[in-house]
């Protein structure tokens, strides 16, 4: 049997403190993400938030003058390096950004750079920040690293192919990188959201939760070191899942 050597930064690792932390959170300007800032706000921590949009970002500012925020386009690497040489005291870093298109691969006017866009935003962007984060957190007594994936990325839906592809894969991402990181001071934490009421989903799905509902459950759950956080419905999704799948697809087939 291989030992496992532990990695300089190493210490038993004990609960994060709620407080006094340096978040950095990825489309903090509304919906989720806007929620865990004003929660991390509320608990007397530092909250870095970045968005592509100045002008939600400025009201996000005009009502939380405390929190910084950042104009960042997270599919460009570049920017990406950016925030983490200017915020080098982040030890919390939150991949919530994300991006979801709804199309048939047969429509012609369906263009190819969509898949790359939606794959960028939801996968790939938060796997190059973590690993050119790593280094900073590396040297935190306490550190943690908590991706928003979906319950879509348990049980896809029909009409969102890529999507459901990227938040399977931050799902097991996740996973692997939680055993990778075990023997240091970091910890990995996934929120695997149910249906949420926020601007990328108006219009859309029924029985949604608030953002405010799911960053109450997230805060029980992440000061009880529950790494795997199934919030709401997802909680039967998993049972479903792993009991009844037919039954799981069918609901969620053709989600909309």
């Amino acid at each position: 049997m291989v030992k496992k050597v532990l990695h300089p930064a190493y210490k038993k690792k004990s609960k994060i403190s709620t407080q006094g932390n340096t978040v950095l959170i990825t489309g903090g300007a509304s919906g989720i993400g806007l929620a865990l800032a004003h929660k991390f706000l509320q608990a007397q921590n530092t909250v870095i938030i970045t968005g592509r949009n100045a002008e939600k970002l400025a009201g996000v500012k005009a009502l939380w003058p405390e929190i910084l925020t950042e104009v960042a386009d997270l599919q460009d690497l570049n920017v990406l390096q950016k925030l983490v040489n200017r915020y080098p005291n982040v030890n919390i870093l939150i991949n919530n950004a994300g991006i979801q298109y709804n199309y048939e691969f047969v429509n012609p006017e369906i263009m190819p750079e969509l898949i790359e866009a939606e794959l960028r935003t939801n996968l790939i962007a938060p796997l190059q920040l973590i690993k050119l984060m790593l280094p900073h957190l590396l040297n935190k007594p306490e550190a943690a690293i908590i991706n928003v994936s979906s319950g879509l990325g348990l049980v896809p839906k029909e009409s969102a192919p890529v999507y459901c592809g990227s938040k399977a894969g931050i799902h097991i991402a996740t996973k692997a990188l939680r055993w990778q990181l075990e023997a240091t001071s970091i910890k990995v934490f996934e929120i695997i959201a149910p249906l949420v009421d926020t601007p990328m989903t108006q219009g859309r799905g029924k029985g949604k939760i608030s953002p405010d509902a799911l960053v109450n459950e997230f805060w029980h759950d992440f000061i009880s070191d529950r790494y795997e956080m199934r919030i709401g419905k997802t909680k039967l999704l998993f049972f479903l899942q792993r009991w009844f799948p037919q039954i799981a697809e069918k609901i969620l087939r053709p989600g909309v």
